[in-house]
């Protein structure tokens, strides 16, 4: 019998020059994207964990991932007697760096892909592991990879397409001259830019080399007089000559893995000028840089891209009004199929989902894998179903259904959760103290640019005042046809090192949950517009803000205790029930759908 995998590994790190001590498989990809491709699912590989955040850490005695509240669960059910859970987030759980260095010897060696791990994630392992002599070595050659072999999946490369200015509303040539006005503030000659969704966005263009998010592989650099872009130049669109004059740009194309090199010849050329860099690039890109010539910042290009200019504002309006039509088809249908005693299971409703929106003007695909979950399986935050898990959905269980979709002119992200049946007591009283917490932070008015961990304790109040609470964040950026997840800001009891503090028209979710494990989830989420807000002091001329609900889609009132709820809340509640019914109505009426539409009209009714 061969050697197991974790085996091979220990094999492989005795071997290295230098001998390692510990080796750390992060999730990240080169780019450090949140979702990965299959060629990049090591961690995946090796511990049998294929959720979206987690690390793993092998020792020559010991296997053990790390991941956050949102995979307890996941992470119990799918790794292996020989791994140890270390549960992210909670107290007694020690850092990476700190439990590596209480557990090698004194001087050992720890050895990482430096692009895996980013240069934000490094400088604290590293200052950790110093406390005991260790060092956080980079292995260019990556030990998991030298064990898959032939079996890894190969990296995608997928043809990139051009995203029209209807739809991005800006040319390059216009998103160009401000970063450039950026770069000079910080005189900086050149924008190294690694993170996918902010090249496909800067640059109109689209990809699929991601799952559900719209981004192919490539670097971008961007100086005052040149655009240089890293890619498989085989994957361009046809028209690339047309595309650069329509957007009033000449682009340089080099080989995608000539970035290290470019960088390199860049800064042989530098003498006061600096190059700017994300801190949240990959530790091997950021270290090429010599400190004194580095602009270690979030790029411009973030920010710019988190808030929307009008055009997208148009489209992400426009296409959740489309998605709530297909999201009130479904769960009309649902309904009717689960109570008449039909067999519908957790994937044959995602499926009938997908099938409702794919007649979408627009529609390009999902934005995320459906979390459709029935019973206890929503009690794993971001659960998938399949073969082996999938349930039938039934009147006796609660049902979650978290889901999203692209189209050319936005991406959605939307989550209710139904009873189809009678609900318990308690059941009904932890929905309704997450919707009381959602309608509560919905009508927030705050000051502009606060920070957005600031307004997470208004979403969990209601569940805190009675020992309940959520392993999640409450809100996250949503890109424009681009990642479902995006940043710099959003809204958690965790803080974000880069976020900007909230402004007008950036797009984010609003969606507090409850799970009892192994038994039942509760999440309810919107897409909300951040737009200005009438208040009289106007916090000493700092400026107001507030959230403009732009999903459309009824929340169960049957689960509701009504006894919970302000006298506030519940007209929160019901005037957002009647935009619903006003906006979709209207649309089901002209398209004849007399079924959704008496669905519809029996949710919407004010409570």
């Amino acid at each position: 019998m061969g050697r197991s995998i974790v085996e091979s590994l220990r094999f492989l790190m005795r071997q290295n020059k230098p001998p390692l001590e510990a080796y750390i498989i992060p999730t990240d990809d080169a780019h450090q994207n949140e979702y990965i491709s299959q060629h990049d699912a090591r961690r995946a590989f090796v511990s049998g964990f294929n959720g979206s955040a987690g690390t793993a850490v092998i020792t020559l005695d010991k296997a053990l991932l790390w991941t956050d509240a949102r995979y307890y669960e996941q992470a119990e059910k799918q790794i292996g007697a020989e791994w140890e859970l270390m549960r992210d987030g909670l107290p007694a759980t020690p850092s990476i760096g700190k439990w590596i260095a209480n557990n090698v010897p004194k001087g050992s060696d720890v050895g990482v892909d430096p692009k895996l791990l980013s240069y934000r994630q490094w400088e604290p392992i590293q200052t950790e592991l110093t406390n005991t002599d260790c060092t956080l070595v980079p292995v260019e050659e990556n030990l998991v990879d030298a064990i898959w072999g032939d079996q890894q999946p190969k990296q995608p490369s997928n043809p990139i397409i051009q995203l029209e200015q209807i739809f991005s509303g800006l040319t390059v040539a216009e998103k160009w001259k401000d970063i450039k006005n950026r770069m000079q503030e910080n005189t900086a000659h050149a924008l190294v830019v690694s993170a996918l969704d902010e090249i496909a966005w800067f640059l109109n263009l689209r990809g699929s080399d991601i799952e559900y998010n719209p981004v192919f592989f490539a670097y971008l650099i961007v100086e005052m007089n040149n655009i240089k872009l890293f890619v498989d130049k085989t994957k361009l669109p046809e028209n690339f000559e047309e595309y650069q004059k329509q957007n009033d740009v000449l682009i340089d194309i080099y080989p995608y893995d000539s970035i290290g090199s470019e960088v390199k010849t860049i800064i042989s050329s530098l003498s006061e000028e600096k190059i700017w860099i994300s801190p949240t690039s990959s530790y091997y890109l950021c270290s090429l840089i010599p400190k004194k010539l580095r602009v270690l910042e979030i790029t411009p290009i973030a920010l710019n891209k988190a808030i929307k200019n009008n055009t997208e504002i148009e489209g992400f309006i426009n296409c959740h009004i489309r998605d709530g039509v297909a999201l009130c088809r479904y769960f009309a249908w649902l309904e009717d199929s689960v109570q008449n005693g039909e067999n519908v299971t957790e994937i044959s409703g995602a499926t009938k989902l997908e099938e409702f929106r794919s007649k979408n003007k627009y529609f390009m695909g999902l934005s995320f894998g459906t979390i459709s979950a029935s019973g206890p399986n929503g009690s794993i935050i971001h659960y998938q179903p399949t073969e082996e898990t999938n349930r039938r959905i039934v009147s006796q269980e609660i049902y979650l259904c978290d889901s999203g979709a692209q189209y050319l002119d936005g991406t959605t992200d939307v989550t209710r959760t139904f009873h189809f049946g009678e609900p318990t007591e308690f059941q009904k009283e932890a929905y309704t103290r997450v919707l009381k917490g959602q309608l509560r932070l919905g009508s927030t008015i705050f000051p502009t640019e606060v920070k957005g961990n600031v307004l997470d304790t208004i979403a969990r109040k209601s569940l805190w005042d009675v020992g309940l609470d959520y392993g999640h964040g409450t809100g996250h950026g949503v890109g424009s046809f681009l990642n479902v997840h995006e940043g710099p800001m959003g809204v958690g009891t965790r803080l974000m090192p880069d976020d900007p503090g909230l402004q007008e028209n950036m797009f984010i979710s609003n969606e507090p949950g409850y799970y009892q494990s192994e038994e039942f989830g509760i999440r309810i989420e919107d897409i909300v517009q951040i737009v200005p807000a009438t208040k009289g002091y106007n916090f000493a001329g700092r400026g107001a803000l507030t959230f403009k609900n732009i999903t459309w889609c009824p929340k169960q009132t049957k689960m509701i205790r009504k006894d919970l709820l302000l006298d506030i809340e519940v007209t929160i509640l019901n005037d957002y029930h009647k935009l619903v019914w006003e906006t979709l109505s209207p649309i089901l009426r002209e398209e004849g759908d007399e079924f959704t539409l008496a669905w519809l009209e029996k949710e919407t009714r004010a409570i």
